[in-house]
């Protein structure tokens, strides 16, 4: 069993704008999250969020808490979503065990000492998806189901970005402090998401990109909307999105991506909408 961390401090535009390609993977690209019976967390200083990932196969894992934290445990003052993208599986919160079947969630409150992951089958193994912020409250978990989720339709085939949005932890179905999740589901046929773009200054947001198909890719969008920049992706990879920064992306193919978010406050529609003929 491994737990491992990195740490990625926070780049304003003016810095943005000088990076390399090499430069701006380094600074937003995470990669390599689900790694066999290991924890690996990424900890940046965009609204101190946590992503990561947890790949129980031979053994069970155990979330322990990072150097960065300063804490006795990893959920002394945070609080934690998952979603599992893999195998069935189950997460263990101070001794009660919670089954995570694929795209199934489930949001554990501050204070929580112990965490374990677990796979059902070490064939076809659970993959949790991490998302972690600071709390300010102890409140009770909860595991949400695809039919808990809060579902809209956006999009149009048309437009090539027809989309099934399926909010997991969000205000609306569960309460948190300031952790958001959720889900967007590309259609057949259709490759934007979150088309038109937008930004919001009041939270950052981290976009965790999979079931993108074999030999296939996803071009994520980012920067001011005057001065955007991309980053190439593949399955199973997430990148960071900074408060001043619009998220979109289109693909190769039609994926799946899951949308993370911390900040100011929990209102999903709270969002500066850009037109696409003023992107540059």
């Amino acid at each position: 069993m491994k737990n491992q961390f990195q740490v990625r401090y926070a780049c304003s535009p003016r810095e943005t704008k000088e990076l390399t390609t090499e430069g701006l993977r380094k600074e937003f690209l995470i990669q390599n999250l689900m790694e066999a019976d290991t924890v690996n967390l990424v900890y940046t200083h965009f609204d101190r969020y946590i992503v990561g990932g947890a790949v129980p196969v031979t053994t069970s894992l155990k979330l322990t808490t990072i150097a960065p934290l300063k804490s006795d445990y990893f959920l002394e003052r945070r609080e934690l979503g998952i979603i599992n993208v893999g195998g069935a599986g189950s997460v263990t919160v101070n001794g009660e065990k919670y089954p995570l079947a694929y795209k199934e969630a489930l949001y554990i409150g501050r204070e929580n000492k112990d965490v374990v992951f677990s796979s059902d089958n070490a064939k076809t193994p659970a993959m949790f998806y991490l998302n972690s912020t600071p709390a300010h409250k102890v409140l009770p978990t909860k595991k949400i189901s695809q039919g808990d989720a809060e579902v809209v339709e956006l999009g149009a085939m048309e437009t090539a970005n027809a989309r099934t949005i399926r909010k997991l932890i969000v205000n609306s179905v569960v309460e948190t402090c300031q952790v958001q999740m959720g889900m967007t589901e590309l259609k057949t046929g259709s490759v934007w998401n979150t088309m038109p773009a937008h930004v919001h200054d009041r939270r950052m947001e981290v976009y965790f990109y999979f079931e993108i198909p074999q030999d296939q890719a996803v071009c994520h969008f980012m920067g001011q909307p005057q001065e955007t920049r991309h980053i190439w992706m593949g399955n199973n990879e997430a990148v960071i999105s900074p408060p001043w920064s619009i998220h979109s992306g289109s693909g190769t193919s039609n994926y799946t991506f899951i949308w993370g978010m911390a900040g100011e406050n929990l209102d999903y529609s709270d969002m500066d909408h850009c037109k696409i003929t003023d992107l540059k």
